[in-house]
């Protein structure tokens, strides 16, 4: 049935971007779950905890090991939701902007590794075919 091998080469293909990112050197030991949080953050600066966790779609409680470590990192901040003293709204640092910039570079390569051979029409066709499918399961 074309709709499960289309479901599993999309899976399969996204473990192994999965992988080629989490070996690039530079990224030192960073995660792509740390990575996703720490993009996430600097889109949404203040955001809620319990907020990022939905967003990335990861527990909160696996969400709260991924933001220790990037606090340990010096990359974030937790500070007290001034509305909900339960809340946490996580910011970040000076000290993630050089570490974003990697991440960047770093998928950019990687993208462009998985993109060899391609050509722009093919690229565009498939970011359009992304697009369609994106829309259409945003829409339930």
């Amino acid at each position: 049935m074309p709709q499960q091998s289309i479901g599993y080469l999309m899976a399969d293909v996204m473990r192994l971007l999965r992988r080629t990112f989490q070996k690039r050197s530079e990224l030192s030991g960073l995660t792509l779950a740390q990575a996703r949080a720490l993009k996430c953050v600097s889109v949404n600066e203040g955001i809620r905890q319990v907020e990022l966790a939905e967003r990335l779609e990861i527990k909160p409680m696996t969400l709260v090991r991924v933001i220790d470590q990037l606090v340990a990192a010096g990359c974030l901040v937790r500070k007290r939701d001034p509305i909900d003293r339960r809340a946490h709204l996580i910011h970040t640092t000076a000290n993630a902007k050089p570490i974003q910039d990697k991440v960047l570079q770093a998928s950019q390569e990687v993208w462009g590794h998985a993109l060899a051979g391609l050509s722009e029409e093919q690229i565009d066709n498939f970011m359009l075919v992304l697009q369609s499918i994106h829309n259409n399961l945003s829409k339930e």
